[in-house]
């Protein structure tokens, strides 16, 4: 849970970055971790009060976990939460992709796919981690896949970002680096600050 809201509050601060003034953000997010941090994301963008809204991939009681968590605090808030691509505005401003992440298996279907597929239609789309329908170690894209301006991921490169036509973003989750140690992950930490640009090149 706290990595998720680090996470959040990373893809917060890349978002009011990204977007321009008066546009409008929409949060497209599915179950999980993604989701969760996808809509953790939310909250501090509500708090400055950018416009923000939220649209499921799922009825939100099929939600669980962190996730299921995260959703219970932004309908607290009143920020407004929708299901489905009915729920995406036609012409979007700032869209982040929350929906689905390196658990990727297989060509998306269903509702995220239609979510997908909506992502076309905004003037900038961010994604958190990989985009939603690439492989995030083969960089495969077996269906519908979110074409992003930017990709903000955590804690490592994932090596299916290498070759992509956006920004990569690199941010720093407060992982500890004695637990790449314990994995025998060569690690020398790289951030001056919460995030860094990464170079695909190299």
């Amino acid at each position: 849970k706290q990595m998720m809201e680090n996470a959040g509050r990373n893809l917060a601060a890349q978002a009011r970055e990204l977007r321009t003034a008066d546009e409008e953000v929409v949060v497209l997010a599915g179950n999980g971790g993604n989701g969760g941090g996808g809509m953790a994301c939310a909250r501090p963008l509500a708090n400055r009060d950018i416009p923000v809204s939220v649209v499921l991939d799922r009825d939100p009681a099929d939600l669980s976990g962190a996730a299921a968590q995260q959703h219970g605090i932004l309908a607290a808030m009143d920020v407004p939460i929708g299901v489905g691509p009915v729920s995406v505005p036609d012409s979007s401003g700032l869209v982040i992709d929350a929906l689905v992440g390196y658990g990727l298996s297989g060509p998306l279907g269903g509702v995220a796919a239609d979510l997908v597929r909506k992502t076309a239609d905004a003037d900038h789309t961010l994604s958190l981690d990989i985009p939603t329908g690439r492989n995030a170690t083969t960089g495969a894209e077996s269906g519908v896949a979110v074409a992003p301006d930017r990709v903000l991921t955590l804690a490592l490169p994932k090596t299916g970002l290498a070759d992509g036509d956006w920004d990569l973003w690199l941010a720093d989750i407060a992982i500890p680096a004695t637990v790449y140690d314990r994995l025998d992950i060569p690690y020398t930490g790289p951030f001056d600050d919460y995030w860094v640009e990464l170079d695909k090149r190299n």
